[in-house]
């Protein structure tokens, strides 16, 4: 039995365990699709999806480690289920971007580059 905080820091899906708590926490981390809290307990056969970056990445937890360990070992704890990610042109779209040397937008050009990115 392992924490799900302790266990996504272990296999080096998250640099620090504050950082893998704050994410467990956020609610970007669900166990078997219900939201975790950083003491949900995880258990060999458990499905967990890790928001992070813009999509959601799918693993199962094929062994249980307590401790951060070589990559290669860590690898070997889960098994990835998650779709490849979207391509660079398709996630941020061909819009807003500038041509090289264009210089420094102004702050209409920011305001138009995030209404169409959806950030306003």
């Amino acid at each position: 039995m392992t924490r799900i905080d302790a266990w996504t820091w272990a296999v080096r899906l998250y640099k620090s365990r504050s950082l893998a708590s704050a994410a467990v926490k956020a609610g970007h981390v669900r166990v078997n699709d219900e939201r975790a809290k950083p003491a949900t307990s995880v258990h060999v056969g458990d499905v967990v999806r890790v928001r992070a970056e813009g999509y959601e990445k799918v693993f199962e937890v094929v062994r249980l480690l307590d401790k951060r360990v070589s990559a290669p070992l860590a690898q070997a704890a889960y098994v990835d289920h998650s779709p490849p990610p979207p391509p660079r042109d398709e996630f941020f779209g061909a819009f807003g971007t500038r041509e090289r040397g264009a210089g420094r937008p102004t702050k209409r050009d920011r305001r138009e580059m995030d209404e169409l990115r959806g950030r306003r």
